[in-house]
């Protein structure tokens, strides 16, 4: 047994980056609705997966958070495509960590500023996490938020960076 159940860490073996992207098509194509067949993107060749385990699932169903980290211009970092599988949101561990090792890796590696763009009703979550709301906007049809994370809440990890992101294209 793991000494502790949830992981939160770079997505890199064939199995995580299988489940990471079996699970954003669960949520924002199947559950959702807000792509159609594949929420894949360009930003999937540049952004760095990271995958909430539970190590007490079944090799299979380890994935159940996922979240894509990515510098858009020097020091400015994104979060996006956020999601926890619907078995695991009542938790209240997975998104929060999820959020806490995205913005710690980017800080590790950077970040002068990290901002994501947040839906409606998981603005008030991210405001906990000391995110402010910058700007309201549509997206997808669905009102989002542009946030902001404050920096000094989530102090540099020791998680080395990548030299260059792996190759997703060929695993989704």
């Amino acid at each position: 047994m793991a000494l502790h159940r949830y992981s939160f860490e770079l997505a890199k073996t064939p199995q995580d980056l299988e489940g990471y992207f079996a699970l954003r098509q669960a949520i924002f194509c199947e559950e959702q609705g807000l792509f159609d067949h594949d929420d894949a993107d360009n930003l999937d060749g540049v952004a760095y997966p990271i995958v909430a385990l539970d190590h007490e699932a079944s090799p299979g169903n380890r994935v159940v958070g996922v979240v894509r980290i990515y510098e858009k211009s020097s020091r400015l970092w994104y979060g996006g495509r956020l999601g926890v599988h619907p078995d695991y949101r009542r938790v209240g561990r997975i998104g929060k960590g999820l959020i806490h090792k995205a913005v710690t890796t980017a800080n590790t590696w950077g970040c002068d500023r990290f901002l994501a763009t947040v839906q409606e009703q998981n603005v008030r979550f991210f405001q906990r996490l000391h995110w402010d709301s910058l700007e309201e906007m549509v997206l997808c049809d669905r009102t989002h938020h542009l946030m902001e994370a404050d920096l000094a809440h989530y102090p540099p990890s020791d998680e080395v960076r990548p030299l260059l992101p792996w190759s997703l294209q060929e695993v989704s």
